[in-house]
């Protein structure tokens, strides 16, 4: 069966502010009892969540036919969020809304290195090269190969949310479908800030 995640991602949050809209929101989380205040063992790939709580069905779409079995992963560092397995089949420029695609192109995600893409090898090599200088800076544009405007990469729309970029993530591991509206209280909680969804399996 393997294991899946849910993060919603603050593409808008700086580094200076992730960690207190981190704690609004997990406060929050804990007076509602969707998850508990205490850190335990209970996620993949950190040391310590937040295990379910009494009322987690509060976040998830109704009626699921199974509970939650690991827990709350929060991230308060710059970070690429993806889906895990395989790459997206295309990007979409926000400008122009023209759809580049990446089908058949090979994925080098080693994007903590920032590297120079080579125009003759596809549109990939340029948007990893862009989340190599994010990562670094924080900061990275991609010139849309259609309108040939320079893009924000956080603006990019990927098949499926394939990525997000953000400072804060929250990482729900092994969880029912988070339900929207869920989703857009945790927005407002963060001030209106605008969230990316990213669904993965390992």
């Amino acid at each position: 069966m393997g294991d899946h995640f849910q993060t919603v991602v603050d593409v808008d949050a700086t580094a200076d502010e992730a960690q207190v809209l981190a704690a609004r929101v997990v406060e929050w989380l804990v007076a509602e009892g969707i998850v508990l205040g205490e850190r335990t063992d209970c996620v993949l790939g950190r040391p310590l969540g937040h295990p379910p709580g009494p009322n987690w069905r509060r976040a998830v779409e109704e009626s699921p036919d199974w509970d939650p079995w690991d827990g709350l992963a929060v991230h308060t560092e710059r970070t690429v969020f993806d889906s895990g397995q395989g790459g997206p089949e295309s990007v979409t420029c926000p400008r122009c809304e023209t759809t580049t695609p990446l089908s058949g192109e090979t994925y080098d995600e080693d994007y903590e290195v920032s590297r120079e893409a080579e125009p003759d090898n596809g549109a990939w090599p340029r948007f990893a090269a862009a989340m190599g200088t994010w990562h670094e800076t924080g900061a990275a544009t991609v010139d849309c190969p259609a309108c040939a405007r320079p893009v924000a990469l956080t603006d990019w729309i990927w098949e499926d949310d394939h990525y997000a970029f953000g400072h804060l993530g929250l990482e729900f591991w092994n969880w029912p479908e988070l339900r929207p509206d869920f989703i857009q209280e945790i927005s407002r909680l963060l001030g209106g800030h605008r969230t990316g969804y990213v669904w993965g399996k390992l």
